[in-house]
């Protein structure tokens, strides 16, 4: 009797641990950012990974590569009126969001397969649009990736930068 008990308290101790570590926050949660841009309503959908202690930029994010601007899925871009990005115009439409990040600019691509897992699929001959910016250096750092919208543009924020896109 004293061996059943141990076995149905393991069992429960058990049961318990994984239902504890089912309910657990994913480690990059699925996240929206919603704006408006000169009455555009736009829509950024990304999971929103953490800098848990990495160096993120020229390392996680590897310079010079095509990334997915989150993790898990490609991020998305919606926009439901044209835009201008950056000088180049942006059709009505739902896009990946890519970044090619090096030390000094990135390269910010919107690609009409919106669909993708990850960049692993990307093709270049699929993008409606490419511009390069100027990414800045934050004043502190943003431990979850996160997006922001505003009259002037998209900002991706990630540990100490700051990507920003002008938007018109």
């Amino acid at each position: 009797m004293e061996l059943q008990k141990k076995i149905y308290l393991l069992f429960i101790v058990l049961l318990t641990a994984t239902i504890v570590n089912a309910q657990e926050k994913p480690a990059s949660p699925a996240a929206v950012a919603n704006g408006k841009i000169n009455g555009a309503d736009i829509t950024i959908s990304y999971s929103s990974p953490s800098v848990k202690g990495r160096k993120i930029w020229g390392e996680l994010v590897p310079f010079n590569e095509v990334w997915r601007a989150g993790a898990n899925e490609a991020t998305t871009f919606e926009t439901d009126k044209d835009l201008t990005v950056e000088g180049l115009k942006l059709p009505a439409g739902k896009y990946s969001f890519f970044v090619i990040p090096n030390e000094k600019e990135c390269v910010i691509i919107f690609n009409k397969q919106a669909k993708q897992w990850g960049a692993y699929k990307y093709n270049e001959k699929e993008d409606q649009i490419r511009v390069t910016v100027k990414q800045q250096i934050a004043d502190s750092s943003t431990e979850s990736l996160v997006y922001k919208i505003n009259e002037n543009g998209i900002f991706l924020i990630w540990e100490k930068c700051i990507i920003p896109i002008s938007i018109k």
